[in-house]
């Protein structure tokens, strides 16, 4: 099977390659820039919000895994990009002949009313209303996230991240798992997944400080509103039916 990872050169997308490379598939990976994914897959350039190398990206593909992601704070622009884009992709997918949509998204977006969140649901709408058959996996958090959240909170030595629960789960267990949503086929919406335990973001934060090494301050914040109630609540935990796939964060982090 031809399967194309959309960014498949990214903290999910990559080992999810590496996944169906090793069970066999023939992969591509499309980025905006044509980045290269893993050793052994193609690397392809297209760009979603215009449409540009979709359609030579889509043929003689069997299925698209969507790990597609963006960077902002407006929940506007979020729905915007996953309603255009996904839209988008669904007919030049359809018209190449593609058999099967498979989107990556996250737990609890139904519950909490935060701008990505409800961008998130839009998608997972457009995906299921359009003309390809299609399967969705919700994720909790990555292990990686932690990082992410430092990366962009930091100043001087102190780091600003949000009192929020969470069940993290290493992204390599995530990119199995759609691997094997690949090779089940089209199934709507299958059951979640998360990571082995409970959490606190700001102390897994701590342990990312000390891991490092790092002379740094871990602050928790709570975010304002009903979203931050949210995040600070059971509702981005997996619930009943989920599959929960280790490592734990300190075991992937002694891993690091």
């Amino acid at each position: 099977m031809r399967v194309l990872v959309i960014g498949g050169s990214g903290v999910v997308g990559r080992p999810t390659a590496s996944a169906l490379q090793q069970r066999g598939h023939q992969v591509a990976v499309l980025t905006r820039g044509g980045t290269a994914g893993p050793p052994g897959t193609e690397a392809l350039r297209g760009d979603l919000t215009t449409g540009a190398g979709l359609e030579t990206a889509l043929a003689g593909v069997d299925c698209v895994v969507d790990c597609a992601n963006i960077t902002t704070l407006s929940k506007a622009a979020a729905v915007r990009y996953f309603t255009d884009t996904t839209t988008r992709l669904g007919r030049l997918a359809e018209a190449a002949g593609v058999k099967h949509r498979v989107v990556l998204s996250i737990v609890g977006i139904d519950k909490i009313p935060y701008g990505y969140y409800i961008a998130k649901l839009a998608q997972e709408k457009a995906v299921l209303d359009g003309p390809v058959p299609a399967t969705i996996l919700r994720a909790t958090q990555f292990h990686e996230f932690a990082g992410q959240v430092m990366a962009q909170s930091t100043f001087g030595r102190f780091a600003f991240v949000p009192k929020a629960v969470t069940q993290p789960i290493a992204a390599g267990e995530v990119g199995l798992a759609l691997a094997e949503v690949v090779d089940d086929g089209p199934r709507g919406r299958v059951p979640d997944i998360g990571g082995p335990r409970v959490e606190h973001l700001p102390d897994l934060a701590r342990q990312l400080v000390r891991h490092r090494g790092e002379r740094k301050t871990v602050i928790g914040v709570r975010l304002p509103g009903k979203a931050g109630k949210g995040m600070n609540g059971p509702d981005q935990l997996p619930g009943p039916g989920s599959v929960l796939r280790g490592p734990t964060f300190t075991d992937w982090l002694a891993s690091q």
